[in-house]
């Protein structure tokens, strides 16, 4: 796979459920009345689908009678071929989609997805997930899954190596390998959900709003394909075993196989929180402004986690070349590229949003009479604190636009380096009898 074709995080995962199309919207809001009709019901049919779950034992009986209750509820499942299905492997691998993959595919064949993350208890119980009673390290939870398989008559296991859900729409997280450790055969299962009007999962939304959504949309649908079993070939690793299972995965589902892991979407989320918080909290930047006049309080501006030194240190010279532009949100766009040249160029050219600040003195101190007329003639010139270049001055051709990136970049740093000079040059000349 080249470099650059694997999707980024904002197309794995959705963080809207509802549509932006306009007709959809309006379909949704006349469908409400009767979607909040059905969740009523469905919440009542369900109580009856849960207790059914619970006595009856499990055998193709109870499977039948489930499945045909959950399509009441708006759940159906398809398979490809049954046949495809090798009753002699015992770990399933399958893709992530939304909080009731192992539900769905339980319904098909008897397996068990031991619980990951949660406290044990009833509620993992009842969410269908298997205790273990293993709280340590990863080897804790392999030698324990081996000791699992070990026994025949113990159903398969059904793990989901990429540890996150996603919308299954464009491409798969990295695998962990650990699945990938407990037996030398897997059988790949490609899974895909379809529903109307909304999307079928949000990132990092509760397993009970998933729920009521989906008892709230008229249906969703669930389509399960067995794909033939892999074997491990010989001294292969477990991390190129699992690499190699996802692609083959990836290949069947019309996706990208992608590097990205449950800690990337975890960061990617954290980044979005943070920029609503700015988007629709604009006068919660105001009292910062003048933060940067502490270099004491740099650490800890915000409400953030402290960064490190050199974090800090960049975003002041970032600060001090784009002066109008928020010090949190500099620091945010930092801990995601690391370079000063890539934030002033995301700066610049409005890939990351910000409300900026009110007057660009406010965070240095009063100039002289002298350093205000040469700040007034480099700004006439750049338009740094009022103006914005790159929605002004964007040019059709790309080396246009690199070079008007590079201009205006050299004319940002000399403006910054002179009204340093000048500061500096100001305190000595005051110090001095």
């Amino acid at each position: 796979m080249e470099p650059g074709a694997a999707p980024g995080p904002e197309r794995l995962f959705d963080s809207h459920r509802l549509p932006t199309d306009g007709f959809l919207l309006l379909a949704l809001l006349l469908y409400a009345p009767v979607g909040l009709c059905l969740l009523v019901l469905r919440l009542f049919i369900g109580v009856h689908v849960f207790l059914v779950s619970c006595i009856l034992p499990d055998s193709v009986v109870r499977r039948f009678i489930v499945r045909v209750m959950c399509s009441v509820l708006g759940l159906f499942v398809q398979q490809s071929d049954p046949r495809l299905r090798d009753v002699s492997v015992q770990v399933y691998i399958a893709n992530h989609v939304t909080q009731f993959d192992h539900n769905v595919i339980n319904l098909l064949t008897s397996c068990n997805t031991p619980a990951l993350n949660g406290a044990p208890g009833f509620i993992c119980w009842s969410r269908g997930f298997m205790e273990l009673g293993v709280t340590g390290s990863r080897a804790e939870l392999v030698d324990s899954l081996k000791a699992y398989s070990s026994h025949r008559e113990n159903p398969p296991l059904l793990l989901f190596p990429e540890e996150a859900a996603t919308n299954g729409r464009a491409g798969l997280l990295r695998f962990s390998s650990w699945p990938f450790s407990i037996l030398d055969v897997v059988q790949p299962v490609a899974l895909q959900v379809q529903r109307p009007l909304i999307t079928v999962s949000v990132a990092d939304s509760s397993w009970i709003t998933e729920l009521l959504w989906t008892f709230f949309v008229p249906f969703t649908v669930y389509q399960v394909r067995w794909m033939p079993s892999v074997p491990r070939r010989a001294e292969e690793l477990s991390e190129d075993f699992a690499l190699r299972v996802q692609e083959l995965l990836a290949m069947e589902l019309g996706v990208v196989s992608t590097r990205l892991t449950a800690a990337d979407k975890a960061e990617h989320m954290k980044r979005l929180r943070h920029t609503s918080l700015l988007r629709f909290a604009p006068a919660s930047s105001q009292p910062l402004a003048a933060r940067p006049t502490m270099p004491s309080s740099l650490p800890g501006v915000g409400s953030f986690a402290p960064e490190d030194v050199r974090i800090t240190a960049m975003a002041q010279r970032v600060k001090e070349v784009l002066p109008h532009v928020p010090l949190e949100v500099i620091r945010t766009d930092l801990a995601q590229t690391n370079c000063v040249d890539t934030t002033i160029a995301n700066l610049l050219e409005g890939r990351v949003p910000f409300f900026p600040e009110s007057e660009a003195g406010a965070d240095l101190p009063a100039p002289s009479t002298s350093q205000a007329a040469a700040a007034s003639g480099i700004q006439g010139s750049v338009a740094v604190p009022t103006s914005k270049p790159a929605t002004k001055q964007f040019a059709k051709s790309p080396v246009e636009r690199h070079l008007s990136l590079q201009e205006r970049k050299r004319a940002l740093y000399d403006y910054a380096r002179r009204r340093f000079a000048e500061k500096h040059g100001a305190a000595r000349a005051g110090g001095s009898p």
